[in-house]
């Protein structure tokens, strides 16, 4: 019974909500029409968008039931400590930090090896 009247809530929230977002649509179109400077959207489409926003939102998490925890620590568990962190294709040697080095000679640049040649 309660799953229902929560699908009902999100049906009517997202009619509300499209109603709102139309009526800000209207609005901003008489705006153009009588030549007036759009300021702000009225107050009562405001109220309508965040209240059926929220009801949308209660109404999904009610109806989505209860949340469950994802399994990945049983993966972890047979994975050894030295290699959980071990990713490969992350590994940089050509780096900034090279230059710190006492003995650093930079590469030369496309331009330099050009003239090499």
């Amino acid at each position: 019974m309660a799953s229902s009247i929560n699908r009902i809530i999100i049906i009517v929230g997202f009619i509300s909500l499209f109603h709102s977002a139309f009526s800000a649509a209207q609005h901003r179109s008489y705006l153009r029409i009588t030549s007036q400077e759009f300021t702000a959207l009225p107050l009562d489409i405001i109220i309508q968008a965040v209240v059926s926003l929220f009801a949308v939102i209660w109404g999904v998490i009610n109806v989505s039931g209860k949340l469950r925890e994802i399994p990945a620590a049983n993966e972890l568990n047979n994975i050894k400590w030295e290699t959980q962190r071990n990713l490969p294709s992350f590994y940089t040697f050509n780096h900034r930090g090279r230059a710190l080095a006492f003995d650093f000679t930079p590469t030369p640049n496309k331009g330099e090896l050009e003239n090499l040649e």
